[in-house]
């Protein structure tokens, strides 16, 4: 049998950070964010024996663990979702490989870990039959990733991946999540897809010592950081009013604050090579723009009139980095069958 699933990436459009403790638990947290048509992917396919196959692409890590051993060695995604899923529903049916990959790289910005986490989780709950809906995916995987892993980040990326589409969403105390879809209107989408341009700097970056000075500040009572988060947070709902209105003047403008105050939250959230991609863009003639993410790499969101996209592509096209198109997509995390691997095609053998 093989099993197959799919997340979707997200672009963080407003309100990142606030959906990072202690910040969220103090305070509250509120994010606008859609996914598009870059994504995770994982693949499970039974195997005869008491061993697993691990073809990590994501996390350049290609290895054969015992079935038993919980995975030992095995990149942290992969042991996490199998601990988990193990202690929580019971051994899974038997022998199996499983193959990872991402349409982007490791420290994007665009959420790859905790999508790649739902990716996986999907897929084991298509295989053992696990009734998790899409909040019930979402929690788990932030409990896997923030709890189990003790990786550092928020709560956002896991369920921009389960649920997929525009978002609005609250962060309460005691980790409550409310996911309010956005129904918007498919030429506001249009107008949204002409006016941004995805720039990928070349930089991959860890988020976790970003966050990690996002935490202190937060915990000592820095007024200036708390200050700056609480005019980011705000950012989200009066970007949620704009795009329902289909206002690009609005929407561009609030896009440029949140940024000026995302830098004041930690030092390393902007540097040499982004502030260079901020300027020939806005040379070219884009209006503002931010880091997707943490910041301090990864994957730039500009803003951009449409009648001047091109040249804003073309003037950052002499940079090291890379514009990368995309679309917006609604579709949240999926899995699927396929067929008996003794039915796969000769071809597909080679």
């Amino acid at each position: 049998m093989i099993i197959r699933s799919k997340a979707p990436l997200r672009l963080g459009l407003a309100g990142g950070g606030s959906d990072v403790s202690p910040y969220s638990d103090l305070y509250g947290g509120l994010i606008l964010n859609a996914t598009i048509n870059l994504s995770a992917y994982c693949t499970i396919e039974t195997q005869e024996g008491d061993w697993v196959q691990i073809d990590a692409y994501d996390a350049d890590a290609h290895l054969r663990c015992p079935l038993g051993d919980m995975l030992e060695g095995a990149p942290d995604l992969i042991r996490g979702v199998y601990a988990r899923v193990v202690k929580d529903f019971g051994p899974v049916p038997g022998a199996f490989s499983i193959t990872t990959y991402n349409d982007a790289p490791a420290g994007s910005g665009l959420g790859t870990s905790s999508t790649m986490v739902v990716c996986i989780l999907k897929c084991f709950a298509e295989w053992m039959n696990l009734p998790l809906g899409d909040y019930e995916i979402a929690r788990l995987a932030y409990e896997i990733e923030r709890k189990d892993l003790a990786l550092a980040g928020g709560k956002q990326d896991q369920y921009a991946a389960a649920f997929g589409g525009f978002n609005y969403m609250e962060f309460l105390r005691d980790d409550i999540v409310i996911v309010n879809p956005l129904k918007i209107k498919s030429w506001i989408v249009d107008e949204l897809e002409s006016s941004l341009v995805l720039y990928y700097t070349g930089r991959s970056r860890s988020s976790a010592a970003i966050i990690s000075e996002q935490q202190k500040n937060t915990s000592s009572g820095n007024a200036t950081a708390i200050e700056a988060m609480h005019r980011i947070k705000q950012s989200s709902q009066d970007m949620k009013f704009a795009l329902l209105k289909g206002d690009m003047g609005e929407f561009g403008r609030i896009l440029g604050q949140a940024w000026e105050d995302k830098k004041k939250m930690a030092g390393a959230i902007t540097n040499p090579v982004i502030q260079e991609a901020f300027d020939t863009a806005i040379g070219a003639g884009a209006l503002s723009g931010k880091v997707s993410g943490a910041g301090g790499g990864g994957f730039m969101m500009l803003m951009v009139p449409p009648a001047r996209k091109m040249a804003v592509v073309q003037a950052l096209g002499k940079l090291p980095g890379q514009v990368v198109p995309f679309q917006f997509t609604e579709r949240g995390a999926h899995a699927w069958r396929v067929y008996e691997t003794d039915k796969v095609p000769e071809v597909w053998k080679r």
